[in-house]
């Protein structure tokens, strides 16, 4: 099944944009941990549609509601299932998208795979909506990281080609999450409300950084590192890219410049610079993982584009009517903590496999 990561850990996201509700159900998480939901409303809140204007008018809560897996806000063992309620919907709006495809979206090809039986209000399954029960599963695995000393935290790189130079730290922990605006630029918030203007959108580039994890994850081949952060990351809608490290940049270097030197930090061995972002053969070295993850501009925009009606097979225009994010970057970012985080805390579950195994 597509909509099921399987590891160590398994996370099956389930819905549609406007269905009823849409949900996660993870199974292999340890029993006996404790979920801050607090903290966990937090997290989701940063990903909610309606809080700012820089995001889309719909208004939806996101508020999980545990069916299973957890007794008194502690997991038992159990598959753990929660689902968020959909509750502003408007399917109107979508009618006429079965026979005239919105370009950028995935109407035509679900419509080539599906015959027509797919549900295209919102996007269905296909919408950015279904980010919301992976932010379930990903702030649970955040929180479980957190306990083990390592963090995951994501920034907004560029927006529209506005790079932010800041340099990029370790995260602080207990640190106030922040709000959606408080984390787009000013010249990045001024690129976003002047394409929100023009009926268009803009695209841009999230930057995450995992600390304090132990050299040794991973596996060589299909199972790197970066394969499972990569396979949980392209999941989320408009991501059209992924680079760890230097990324493309050192296919421009020389091998003396692209290697990093080891050294001698506190007793234990690290690298003087990082540019194969934390990760060699697939398996983390104890450097921070560091990756980005490119976005494409919302394809739901209000100029008018060129599209077909399949019914008569001809070209017509479109306008898309809707509530729609003119920039889906900054809502992303804790999108992408909750994939790094997921494929990071299944790497360390295998890791304890496998040293378990070994011993005996």
């Amino acid at each position: 099944m597509s909509s099921v990561y399987h590891g160590n850990l398994t996370v099956s996201i389930f819905g549609q944009s406007h269905a009823p509700a849409i949900g996660v159900t993870i199974d292999g998480l340890p029993a006996g941990a404790r979920i801050d939901m607090d903290e966990l409303g937090m997290f989701l809140s940063r990903r909610a549609p309606g809080h700012s204007p820089l995001s889309t008018p719909r208004k939806e809560a996101d508020l999980p509601e545990f069916l299973c897996g957890v007794v008194d806000h502690v997991t038992c063992g159990a598959p753990l299932t929660a689902i968020i309620r959909n509750t502003n919907t408007r399917s109107q709006d979508y009618d006429t998208l079965r026979d005239v495809p919105r370009p950028g979206h995935a109407d035509y090809t679900a419509q080539m795979k599906f015959g027509g039986a797919q549900d295209v209000s919102g996007g269905g399954h296909f919408s950015g909506r279904l980010t919301a029960p992976l932010c379930i599963a990903g702030g649970i695995c955040l929180q479980l990281l957190r306990r083990e000393g390592i963090e995951v935290f994501a920034r907004i790189a560029s927006i529209a080609g506005i790079e932010d130079h800041a340099p990029f730290t370790a995260p602080v922990s207990n640190k106030p999450f922040p709000v959606v605006t408080d984390a787009v630029g000013g010249q990045m918030q001024q690129a976003i409300l002047q394409a929100k203007s023009d009926g268009d959108s803009v695209g841009g580039v999230v930057e995450c950084i995992v600390t304090g994890c132990p050299a040794g994850l991973g596996e060589p081949m299909f199972a790197g590192m970066e394969n499972r952060i990569a396979q949980l990351v392209f999941a989320i809608p408009a991501v059209k890219g992924v680079e760890f490290g230097a990324g493309f940049a050192a296919a421009a270097m020389r091998g003396s410049e692209n290697n990093d030197a080891y050294c001698m930090e506190n007793g234990g061995v690290r690298t003087v610079t990082n540019h194969c972002g934390g990760i060699l053969g697939g398996i983390t070295n104890a450097m921070p993982i560091v990756f980005r993850a490119a976005f494409k501009p919302t394809p739901s925009i209000r100029r008018e584009q060129q599209s077909v009606r399949l019914s008569r097979m001809e070209e017509v225009p479109l306008c898309v009517p809707g509530r729609h994010d003119p920039c889906i970057v900054p809502r992303a970012v804790p999108c992408v903590e909750a994939a790094a985080a997921i494929a990071v805390y299944d790497a360390l579950l295998e890791a304890r496999k496998f040293t378990k195994t070994a011993r005996e």
